[in-house]
Protein backbone atom coordinates (compact mmCIF):
# COMPACT_ATOMS: atom_id res chain seq x y z
CA UNK A 1 0.00 0.00 0.00
CA UNK A 2 1.39 3.64 -1.40
CA UNK A 3 1.84 5.84 2.03
CA UNK A 4 1.97 8.41 -0.54
CA UNK A 5 1.38 9.80 -4.30
CA UNK A 6 5.18 9.77 -4.38
CA UNK A 7 5.71 6.31 -3.10
CA UNK A 8 5.61 5.17 -6.23
CA UNK A 9 9.20 6.01 -7.02
CA UNK A 10 10.50 4.98 -3.81
CA UNK A 11 13.94 2.60 -4.87
CA UNK A 12 13.31 1.18 -1.66
CA UNK A 13 12.48 -2.93 -1.52
CA UNK A 14 11.57 -5.24 0.98
CA UNK A 15 15.01 -7.40 0.23
CA UNK A 16 18.24 -6.08 1.38
CA UNK A 17 19.30 -5.81 -2.32
CA UNK A 18 18.24 -2.82 -3.70
CA UNK A 19 16.68 -4.95 -6.93
CA UNK A 20 14.61 -2.39 -8.80
CA UNK A 21 17.72 -1.04 -9.50
CA UNK A 22 18.37 -3.92 -11.77
CA UNK A 23 15.90 -3.05 -14.09
CA UNK A 24 17.86 -0.71 -15.57
CA UNK A 25 19.73 -3.94 -17.24
CA UNK A 26 17.55 -6.45 -16.92
CA UNK A 27 15.39 -5.70 -20.38
CA UNK A 28 18.75 -5.97 -21.76
CA UNK A 29 20.19 -9.39 -20.25
CA UNK A 30 16.59 -10.90 -20.96
CA UNK A 31 16.06 -10.28 -24.64
CA UNK A 32 14.26 -12.68 -26.70
CA UNK A 33 16.61 -15.19 -28.35
CA UNK A 34 15.36 -14.84 -31.65
CA UNK A 35 16.60 -11.08 -31.81
CA UNK A 36 19.74 -12.82 -31.89
CA UNK A 37 19.05 -14.65 -35.59
CA UNK A 38 20.43 -12.90 -38.26
CA UNK A 39 16.98 -12.79 -40.33
CA UNK A 40 14.44 -12.17 -37.58
CA UNK A 41 11.93 -9.68 -37.88
CA UNK A 42 13.09 -8.08 -34.58
CA UNK A 43 16.93 -8.11 -35.83
CA UNK A 44 16.02 -6.69 -39.09
CA UNK A 45 14.21 -3.81 -37.30
CA UNK A 46 16.52 -3.09 -34.81
CA UNK A 47 19.41 -2.61 -37.46
CA UNK A 48 16.74 -0.08 -39.42
CA UNK A 49 16.64 2.49 -36.44
CA UNK A 50 20.15 1.78 -35.62
CA UNK A 51 20.85 2.69 -39.05
CA UNK A 52 18.58 5.48 -39.13
CA UNK A 53 19.93 7.14 -36.45
CA UNK A 54 23.35 6.88 -37.18
CA UNK A 55 22.23 8.89 -40.51
CA UNK A 56 20.59 11.37 -38.45
CA UNK A 57 23.56 12.01 -35.77
CA UNK A 58 26.19 11.80 -38.17
CA UNK A 59 24.48 14.94 -39.92
CA UNK A 60 24.55 16.77 -36.39
CA UNK A 61 28.36 16.29 -36.09
CA UNK A 62 30.46 18.42 -37.49
CA UNK A 63 33.48 17.28 -39.62
CA UNK A 64 36.07 18.64 -37.04
CA UNK A 65 35.07 15.80 -34.48
CA UNK A 66 33.88 13.36 -36.84
CA UNK A 67 35.08 9.95 -36.78
CA UNK A 68 34.42 6.32 -37.14
CA UNK A 69 32.58 5.65 -34.46
CA UNK A 70 31.43 9.19 -33.06
CA UNK A 71 27.73 8.44 -33.02
CA UNK A 72 28.14 5.09 -30.89
CA UNK A 73 27.55 6.95 -27.99
CA UNK A 74 23.98 8.75 -28.86
CA UNK A 75 22.80 5.45 -30.72
CA UNK A 76 23.34 3.76 -27.48
CA UNK A 77 22.20 6.01 -25.14
CA UNK A 78 18.81 6.51 -26.94
CA UNK A 79 18.36 2.34 -26.77
CA UNK A 80 19.29 2.39 -23.00
CA UNK A 81 16.92 5.93 -22.30
CA UNK A 82 13.89 3.94 -24.35
CA UNK A 83 14.35 0.63 -23.08
CA UNK A 84 14.17 1.89 -19.46
CA UNK A 85 11.07 4.40 -20.20
CA UNK A 86 9.13 1.89 -22.09
CA UNK A 87 9.92 -0.87 -19.42
CA UNK A 88 8.87 1.49 -16.61
CA UNK A 89 5.33 1.70 -17.91
CA UNK A 90 4.30 -1.64 -17.11
CA UNK A 91 2.40 -1.90 -13.57
CA UNK A 92 4.33 -2.88 -10.52
CA UNK A 93 7.95 -1.65 -12.61
CA UNK A 94 10.06 0.44 -10.73
CA UNK A 95 10.88 3.95 -13.18
CA UNK A 96 14.79 4.69 -12.43
CA UNK A 97 14.13 7.48 -15.12
CA UNK A 98 11.84 8.96 -13.17
CA UNK A 99 14.84 9.56 -10.87
CA UNK A 100 17.24 12.78 -10.82
CA UNK A 101 20.33 10.70 -9.81
CA UNK A 102 19.66 8.62 -13.06
CA UNK A 103 19.29 11.03 -16.09
CA UNK A 104 21.94 13.35 -14.16
CA UNK A 105 24.77 10.11 -14.13
CA UNK A 106 24.14 9.96 -17.90
CA UNK A 107 24.30 13.58 -18.74
CA UNK A 108 26.84 14.99 -16.56
CA UNK A 109 29.72 12.41 -17.41
CA UNK A 110 29.05 12.71 -21.10
CA UNK A 111 28.73 16.57 -20.69
CA UNK A 112 32.22 16.64 -18.43
CA UNK A 113 33.89 14.68 -21.62
CA UNK A 114 32.95 16.39 -23.99
CA UNK A 115 33.49 20.29 -22.28
CA UNK A 116 37.02 18.57 -21.14
CA UNK A 117 37.93 17.25 -24.48
CA UNK A 118 36.96 20.75 -26.56
CA UNK A 119 39.11 22.82 -23.69
CA UNK A 120 42.04 20.84 -24.44
CA UNK A 121 42.10 19.63 -27.73
CA UNK A 122 40.31 22.82 -29.12
CA UNK A 123 40.96 25.80 -26.72
CA UNK A 124 40.95 28.62 -29.07
CA UNK A 125 37.98 27.27 -30.80
CA UNK A 126 36.12 27.21 -27.23
CA UNK A 127 37.01 30.59 -26.30
CA UNK A 128 36.02 31.92 -29.50
CA UNK A 129 32.71 30.24 -28.75
CA UNK A 130 32.18 32.49 -25.14
CA UNK A 131 32.09 35.53 -27.27
CA UNK A 132 30.16 36.10 -30.27
CA UNK A 133 31.10 37.79 -33.50
CA UNK A 134 29.78 41.59 -33.59
CA UNK A 135 30.15 41.74 -29.37
CA UNK A 136 30.81 45.22 -28.41
CA UNK A 137 33.80 45.24 -26.16
CA UNK A 138 31.76 46.75 -23.21
CA UNK A 139 29.66 43.70 -23.22
CA UNK A 140 32.28 41.09 -23.88
CA UNK A 141 32.44 39.94 -20.07
CA UNK A 142 28.52 39.80 -19.51
CA UNK A 143 28.64 37.60 -22.53
CA UNK A 144 31.30 35.54 -21.36
CA UNK A 145 29.86 34.91 -17.99
CA UNK A 146 26.32 34.11 -19.91
CA UNK A 147 27.58 31.56 -21.83
CA UNK A 148 29.99 30.09 -18.98
CA UNK A 149 26.63 30.06 -17.46
CA UNK A 150 24.43 28.10 -20.27
CA UNK A 151 27.55 25.94 -20.65
CA UNK A 152 27.18 24.61 -16.91
CA UNK A 153 23.40 24.35 -16.69
CA UNK A 154 23.01 21.89 -19.75
CA UNK A 155 23.69 18.86 -17.72
CA UNK A 156 21.32 20.10 -15.39
CA UNK A 157 18.76 20.90 -17.91
CA UNK A 158 18.97 17.47 -20.12
CA UNK A 159 18.64 15.63 -16.50
CA UNK A 160 15.23 17.67 -15.06
CA UNK A 161 13.78 17.67 -19.06
CA UNK A 162 14.07 13.41 -18.87
CA UNK A 163 12.86 13.40 -14.98
CA UNK A 164 10.27 15.54 -14.81
CA UNK A 165 8.38 14.54 -18.54
CA UNK A 166 8.53 10.37 -16.48
CA UNK A 167 7.41 11.85 -13.29
CA UNK A 168 4.06 13.98 -14.53
CA UNK A 169 3.21 11.12 -16.81
CA UNK A 170 3.61 8.29 -14.02
CA UNK A 171 1.93 10.73 -11.41
CA UNK A 172 -1.50 11.38 -13.50
CA UNK A 173 -1.75 7.62 -14.73
CA UNK A 174 -1.87 6.67 -10.96
CA UNK A 175 -4.14 9.37 -10.40
CA UNK A 176 -6.41 8.16 -13.16
CA UNK A 177 -5.51 4.65 -11.91
CA UNK A 178 -6.90 5.39 -8.13
CA UNK A 179 -10.15 7.01 -9.86
CA UNK A 180 -10.98 3.71 -11.26
CA UNK A 181 -14.04 1.80 -9.75
CA UNK A 182 -15.36 -1.03 -11.29
CA UNK A 183 -19.29 -0.26 -9.42
CA UNK A 184 -19.45 3.18 -11.06
CA UNK A 185 -21.31 3.43 -14.80
CA UNK A 186 -18.26 5.92 -15.37
CA UNK A 187 -15.44 3.18 -15.21
CA UNK A 188 -15.58 2.12 -19.21
CA UNK A 189 -14.45 5.89 -19.59
CA UNK A 190 -12.09 6.26 -17.23
CA UNK A 191 -10.31 2.78 -18.96
CA UNK A 192 -10.75 4.32 -21.92
CA UNK A 193 -8.97 7.52 -20.93
CA UNK A 194 -6.14 5.68 -19.43
CA UNK A 195 -5.48 3.47 -22.18
CA UNK A 196 -4.99 6.43 -24.53
CA UNK A 197 -2.47 8.29 -21.75
CA UNK A 198 -0.76 5.21 -21.87
CA UNK A 199 -0.62 4.59 -25.35
CA UNK A 200 0.52 8.34 -25.09
CA UNK A 201 3.14 7.82 -22.34
CA UNK A 202 4.56 5.24 -24.89
CA UNK A 203 5.16 7.92 -27.56
CA UNK A 204 6.80 10.51 -24.88
CA UNK A 205 9.47 7.24 -23.54
CA UNK A 206 10.36 7.13 -27.09
CA UNK A 207 10.66 11.42 -27.58
CA UNK A 208 12.76 11.95 -24.29
CA UNK A 209 14.91 9.07 -25.28
CA UNK A 210 15.55 10.61 -28.62
CA UNK A 211 15.85 14.02 -27.26
CA UNK A 212 18.12 13.50 -24.93
CA UNK A 213 20.65 11.67 -27.10
CA UNK A 214 19.95 14.36 -30.43
CA UNK A 215 20.21 17.56 -27.58
CA UNK A 216 23.66 15.61 -26.19
CA UNK A 217 24.97 15.50 -30.04
CA UNK A 218 23.85 19.09 -30.72
CA UNK A 219 25.42 20.21 -27.33
CA UNK A 220 29.26 18.48 -28.55
CA UNK A 221 28.72 19.59 -31.86
CA UNK A 222 28.08 23.35 -31.26
CA UNK A 223 30.87 24.06 -29.55
CA UNK A 224 33.18 22.87 -32.05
Amino acid sequence: MMTSLFSMFDPTTVSPIPMNWSSMILPSILLPLVYWKPQSRMNILMKKMTTTLNNEFSSLFTKTIMMKGTTLIPITLFFFILISNITSNFPYSFCCSAHLSFSLSLALPIWMSIIMFFWIKLTKTTLSHLVPSGTPNILMPMMVMIEMTSNIIRPMALAVRLTANLIAGHLLMALLGNTLNIKNYTWLVILTIQTLFLTFELMVAVIQSYVFSVLMTLYSSEIS
